[in-house]
């Protein structure tokens, strides 16, 4: 995902409560990271279990 793309993308995402100061646990992955494996997984057509380990584990996108 280019800079650009995520310029335009982030504003749509939630914001976690955490970084609100409403409490919570600090994601374990970027946002960014997630869209980037998503992504990944739509344009080349292969299964979750067959994703790069460059991505945040299959079960966790």
């Amino acid at each position: 995902m280019t800079d650009a793309e995520w310029a335009a993308v982030r504003p749509l995402l939630p914001v976690p409560a955490w970084f609100q100061g409403r409490g919570g646990q600090p994601e374990g992955y970027c946002h960014r990271q997630l869209l980037d494996a998503i992504r990944y997984l739509v344009a080349g057509g292969i299964s979750w279990r067959a994703m790069p380990a460059d991505f945040p584990a299959w079960a966790r996108v």
